[in-house]
């Protein structure tokens, strides 16, 4: 066994350890590097995992298994990562508690990282908490803020119970089959499709999953939670812990339940449509910016979550693909967001509402790097062409109505359509309703994220081609002879 294999994991252990324990004997004016070390760290196990594209083992009596899919959800989680390390660089400056900060931020990712490579359902289960429990607490991080701290409850408190839930259906599947290893279970999935007990492990693993990846009606903690979490944080939850729930439920259904296809094809199918649809008309009468970014990303989950219901290799490369360009693009959104509370907070640290679709008023003018970015994501996230939404949606929604999904696909591009006019609403109000406000500096940290995620969104929508092969090499992995 090759413990190098692990580099990546082994790199962001050493990083969060070292930035807690440094952090201990740095005075606050000097916890700066707190947050430089940290990005570095991530950097590196960046590097380290993209060098290691193309590799395949088993590791631990195959509880890990380092793969095409593993390899880009980790790609996917240590992206966002990133981006909330640099951005968090303002955001925790003059901070006493940094060192807690940076090292949950990547222990979460640890975690993440961990269920892109599990092969067993108890190693996947304990790197859900691992992830979990660290952005618990991020959640809650500014322990002053009412709103912070209700995100911060509801999401410990709901994140338990789809815990709760997911623990009990993998125990069903445990007593059914004799074997918590993924790939085993799909071999002596006999008793699960003869019992009824196995429709009961789908739809308590369906309720859990639906928790983890916010799916309408599973979804009530999202919108709070990313309203009241520090923005950086919000990036963090809307663009990575939702992709651990996708890969997992890709693993747990397409892998280990696929002699149950019928039973959660439907649900997922009536979900994805539910959720799609819910998503985006809640999101056109938001005022603040960050809950209409959450309701949006209830939108993109929907989406996603087509490709269960299509389960072509094709269908699965397109979400696959649209995790990695979800993750730059709304990332993205919530540390432009981020931006702009830091700038309302600093010429009045008692606005309660920082994000309120007022303060994006002539944006354009005061922080122009930022609109422009802000600009860039939403109509990414809209689908507009040559950006990651439009290649992402392109491949799902044309891969569905190739499989037959007609109807599926045509509800997709309607609720695509609807989306535009939330989003344009920002537009407007960043470029076209005056203000009397003056330019502002934006800050270093922040315009290096927005940078790097823009680079990512139109990287995809520029050059799709070896995303694209990526994505359909990790789909392969579900389903290597097709279905």
């Amino acid at each position: 066994m090759d413990l190098m294999l692990l580099a990546p994991e082994i790199t962001l252990a050493v990083t969060g350890l070292a930035v807690l324990l440094i952090g201990l004997f740095l005075p606050v004016g000097s916890k700066k590097i707190l947050g430089f070390i940290a990005s570095i760290g991530v950097l590196a196990a960046l590097v380290l995992t993209v060098t290691s594209l193309g590799t395949e083992a088993m590791m631990f009596n195959d509880t890990l298994s380092i793969d095409a899919l593993s390899q880009f959800f980790k790609i996917v989680f240590l992206v966002v990562a990133l981006l909330f390390t640099i951005a968090s660089i303002k955001y925790m400056e003059g901070n006493k508690n940094a060192e807690e900060f940076f090292s949950l931020g990547i222990f979460a990712t640890i975690g993440m990282m961990f269920v892109a490579s599990a092969n067993d359902l108890m190693v996947l289960f304990v790197a859900f908490e691992l992830a979990s429990l660290a952005t618990y607490a991020l959640a809650g991080f500014e322990k002053t803020n009412q709103k912070s701290l209700e995100a911060s409850m509801k999401y410990f408190m709901i994140g338990s119970l789809s815990a709760a839930l997911l623990l009990f259906g993998i125990s069903f599947i445990y007593g059914m089959t004799g074997t918590t290893n993924i790939p085993a279970i799909a071999e002596n999935a006999a008793g699960l499709v003869a019992n009824p007990i196995g429709i009961v492990a789908v739809i308590l693993l369906i309720a859990g999953f639906g928790f983890k990846i916010a799916l309408v009606p599973f979804h009530m903690w999202a919108p709070d939670t990313y309203q009241g979490s520090p923005s950086v944080v919000s990036s963090l939850l809307a663009a990575g812990s939702k992709k651990m729930g996708i890969v997992a439920a890709f693993k747990v259904f397409i892998v280990a339940l696929i002699a149950l296809q019928v039973e959660w094809q439907t649900v997922f199918a009536i979900l994805a449509v539910v959720t799609m649809t819910y998503g985006n008309v809640v999101a056109v009468t938001q005022t603040s910016v960050k809950r209409m970014l959450a309701y949006s990303s209830l939108a993109q989950a929907g989406y996603i979550s087509m490709a269960f219901v299509v389960l072509t290799p094709l269908a699965l490369s397109g979400g696959i693909l649209y995790a990695l360009s979800h993750g730059f693009m709304k990332a993205g959104a919530f540390i432009a967001t981020a931006a702009v509370v830091y700038m309302v907070l600093s010429e009045n640290k008692d606005t309660e509402d920082p994000d309120h679709l007022d303060n994006f008023r002539g944006l354009g003018r005061r922080m122009p790097i930022t609109a422009l970015s802000m600009t860039i994501f939403v109509f990414a996230l809209a689908g507009i062409p040559l950006t990651a939404g439009f290649t992402s949606k392109f491949v799902l929604f044309s891969s569905t109505i190739q499989a037959g999904f007609v109807w599926l696909a045509v509800i997709a591009i309607l609720n695509s359509a609807l989306s535009l006019y939330y989003y344009a609403k920002i537009v407007k109000y960043m470029y076209f309703l005056p203000t009397d406000a003056d330019k502002v500096s934006e800050p270093l940290p922040y315009t290096i994220a927005l940078v790097i995620a823009v680079i990512g969104v139109l990287a995809i929508g520029f050059w799709p081609e070896p995303f694209s092969y990526w994505a359909m090499e990790a789909a392969k992995v579900l389903i290597p002879g097709g279905i």
